[in-house]
């Protein structure tokens, strides 16, 4: 079903007029289009670029089709080379200035149109039935030959009419009828279709907005605001536009939505508000509540009231700074819903929501039960914890903050993960580690088609935001508890999760906790040297700016989270979510090449605090190497540390540090040691969901008017829904604010708010009730059609 425009219909209205009864007619050799009003005449250019019979009568110019009445015939007779109509097709000559009764008596006509005149025996006449010019409002309304809309005839409406006639004529039909076309909708169409928004830039721009528009599309503007909000941009000015706009009362309160759904959009706004009298002073301020939400005053007022709360918590005993928390993230974690809150301006309302999910998870000690129990404690919810922290680290800016943050996360994080670790070290030391040694473990069984992939430093909760990741973009995962190889670093936890582990020993004389390569007992010292092996093994090493071949088996790496963690240290938290992001669209990139499935594996975990882990000291003369939380004693040496078995060879003992302490100073970021957070993470396997059948859909149509785009399709099926993205497999790349769904008659719209994505490629995306694909299609954004 395909959409048909007001213009559309125009034109088949003056080509209808030239039908005749060839049996008893001959075809009329022009048609004329009189408008003595001359409200037609401004679109009449475009209209020319549809129909290229289409001339004017006016001064010679014939490269516009344009020319006089005897340059008109001349064009009918064909007696000139140029600017002749399409052969088989009926001149159209729009007469501007020029009613059908000037035509009439030939002897009285004027003489500049007596050429003209005996054409209205010889051709036909585009006019009413009553032999009345078609004026606008007449074409619109009337029922016979005209498009039967419910058109205002007040001379507010018919004003606007004869404004906005351009915009009216790229107006779907089928979208017209039923409505009651007044004054309002017409200069909403003049400025563009939506005067939300005009408003909006209005009182973000001021004066740029209002030398933006000229005074046709300014006069429609005001009369808006006027006759839909009672309010005058032109004698009440902006400040008292942004005082109703943050008091959003009454008519205000849906302008106000539209600007917290985009509110960057608009950066001057805040500041403008602020300029504004505010209700400080009345009893209201004081008290909670949406009623004083739209101003940033009472909102960083409210900060400034939570951030001496939460300095006062440094000095109290854990289980009372998170009785506290939870408190205020009553009092204050209604702010989050605010717009101040997505414009980064409460800081403190958002990072209390983390901390009230530390509070929460920390008052459950993973200091009891066996090994199994706590790891099924920790993979269920334990890990949410070390995530918060880092979703607190991440999103603060301010230093005096980020300080307040380091000693919250201090006082009810640390002894709680302390506690955690040394707990589990002593139940490993007793029954032993669940990660197992070389020879207890179970060789992957690999096929054709699966592709692994590596990421350094992928920790519990960061598999968990690669696994929302992933299944936001639709695709299936499988997760399995993984215990990382001990010690938990890279030399030896890296050939552990590779496909030729089992060609991997320990020697006995290691000190480094590199394994070597058990045919040439050469040690695996450098990435190179794995790789080599891997390919020697009949595995596709796969770059990272590749997909491979995916009909055999593959090894890939991305995403070093580790490198990043001993670079940034503290400033780690805010670089995560990209990182994740990477590895998320790594994953896709190479489920979109063909291969079947991808298991994302890794070495280890890290612990991360900020401020600086414990210290402990180890005699530097005892050991033979020394990392931050492990080392290898030399031969001898003895130390009150625990010492466990090295993964690649049990004879091979190291030491680590007690809990989460160190063996260096000042570390914020570290790993080696025996944690929950080092050593238990997740082996993630994603597949590419099955493809769903469902009914056939075509995209007949679209029409992109600004940035709104209209599609129809030919036979619509409830539940579908129209959407825009940058990559139709992602929901996360929609570019419209929310997805429409299509009518009955098979039609729906959408606006993208950006405006700089204008010109821009994109897809539109059909999707059925449950987020299937149904149909695609290219398009650019804002592309005249």
């Amino acid at each position: 079903m395909s959409m048909t425009s007001v213009q559309d219909l125009l034109i088949k209205a003056l080509k209808r007029s030239a039908t005749y009864n060839s049996d008893i007619e001959v075809s009329p050799v022009c048609i004329l289009w009189p408008d003595r009003e001359h409200q037609w005449e401004a679109v009449v250019p475009t209209l020319q670029e549809a129909i290229p019979e289409l001339y004017i009568l006016g001064d010679y110019n014939p490269d516009n089709r344009t020319g006089p009445a005897i340059w008109l015939r001349c064009i009918l007779a064909r007696s000139i080379d140029e600017a002749l109509p399409p052969k088989g097709t009926i001149p159209i000559i729009y007469l501007p200035g020029v009613g059908r009764s000037d035509l009439r008596a030939v002897e009285e006509c004027p003489g500049h149109l007596k050429p003209l005149a005996e054409l209205q025996y010889r051709g036909s006449v585009w006019s009413q039935t009553n032999g009345k010019d078609w004026t606008i409002l007449a074409y619109l309304k009337s029922v016979q030959w005209g498009l039967g809309l419910d058109v205002s005839q007040d001379t507010e409406t018919k004003h606007a009419m004869i404004l906005s006639l351009s915009c009216i004529l790229e107006e779907d039909y089928d979208l017209l009828t039923g409505k009651r076309l007044n004054n309002d909708y017409f200069n909403t169409l003049l400025m563009g279709g939506d005067p939300v928004k005009d408003l909006l830039t209005w009182l973000d721009q001021d004066d740029q907005f209002r030398s933006s528009k000229d005074e046709n599309e300014w006069k429609a503007f005001v009369q808006v605001c006027v006759s839909q909000l009672g309010f005058n941009p032109e004698k009440e000015g902006i400040l008292a536009g942004a005082e109703k706009l943050a008091n959003h009362e009454g008519p205000w309160l849906p302008i106000w939505v539209r600007f917290c759904e985009a509110p960057k959009r608009y950066p001057h706004i805040p500041a403008t508000i602020r300029r504004c009298r505010t209700p400080i002073g009345t009893l209201l301020w004081h008290t909670e509540g949406s009623a004083l939400d739209g101003w940033p005053q009472w909102n960083e007022e409210q900060e400034a009231v939570l951030r001496r709360e939460l300095a006062t918590l440094k000095d109290l005993p854990a289980h009372e700074a998170r009785i506290r928390i939870k408190d205020m993230e009553s009092r204050h974690g209604h702010r989050r819903q605010f717009v101040w809150s997505e414009l980064g301006e409460s800081p403190l309302a958002s990072i209390l929501f983390h901390l009230s999910i530390l509070a929460e998870i920390t008052s459950h000690p993973l200091t009891a039960g066996t090994c199994e129990e706590i790891q099924a404690a920790y993979i269920t919810s334990g890990w949410k914890a070390d995530d918060a922290t880092i979703q607190i680290v991440a999103n603060l800016k301010k230093p005096d903050d980020i300080e307040i943050a380091i000693s919250l996360i201090r006082t009810i994080y640390l002894p709680w993960i302390e506690d955690a670790a040394r707990y589990l070290q002593k139940i490993i030391q007793k029954d032993g580690y669940p990660g197992s040694i070389r020879r207890e473990s179970i060789t992957s069984q690999y096929q054709n088609g699966d592709c692994i992939l590596f990421v350094d430093g992928l920790r519990c909760d960061c598999a968990h935001r690669l696994i929302e990741k992933i299944t936001a973009k639709g695709y299936q995962t499988h997760e399995t508890p993984f215990w990382v190889p001990l010690p938990t670093v890279t030399p030896t936890g890296k050939p552990a999760v590779s496909p030729i582990h089992h060609l991997i020993i320990g020697p006995d004389d290691c000190t480094n906790f590199i394994p070597n390569i058990a045919e040439t007992s050469k040690p695996i010292k450098t990435p190179d040297i794995l790789r080599s092996h891997i390919e020697k093994a009949g595995w596709q090493y796969i770059e990272r700016t590749s997909t491979g071949d995916h009909q055999g088996k593959g090894w890939s790496e991305c995403g070093d989270i580790d490198s990043e963690g001993h670079s940034r240290g503290q400033k780690l938290p805010g670089h995560l979510d990209i990182i994740i992001s990477e590895i998320s669209e790594r994953i896709s990139e190479l489920l979109q090449a063909g291969w079947n499935r991808v298991h994302v594996v890794t070495d280890h975990g890290w612990l991360l605090m900020p401020g600086g882990l414990p210290k402990v000291e180890l005699y530097s003369g005892l050991a033979e190497t020394q990392w931050k939380r492990c080392a290898s004693l030399k031969e001898g040496a003895s130390t009150q540390e625990r010492q466990f078995p090295w993964f690649w060879n049990p004879h091979v003992q190291y030491v680590i540090a007690d809990g989460i302490s160190c063996f260096r100073m000042n570390e914020t970021y570290t790993h080696g040691g025996l944690s929950l957070q080092e050593c238990l993470t997740l082996k993630i396997c994603v597949t590419a969901p099955a493809q769903k059948t469902s009914s056939k859909i075509d995209i007949t149509d679209w029409r992109w008017r600004g940035l709104r785009c209209t599609v129809a399709l030919d036979n619509p099926i409830p539940g579908t829904v129209l959407d825009i993205r940058t990559n139709p497999g992602d929901p996360q790349s929609s570019l419209v604010l929310t997805t429409k769904p299509f009518d009955e008659f098979g039609k729906s719209s959408v606006i993208v708010e950006d405006e700089g994505l204008q010109n821009s490629k994109a897809m539109i995306v059909i999707q059925d009730e449950k987020g299937g694909i149904m149909a695609q299609k290219d398009t650019i954004i804002g592309e005249q059609s």
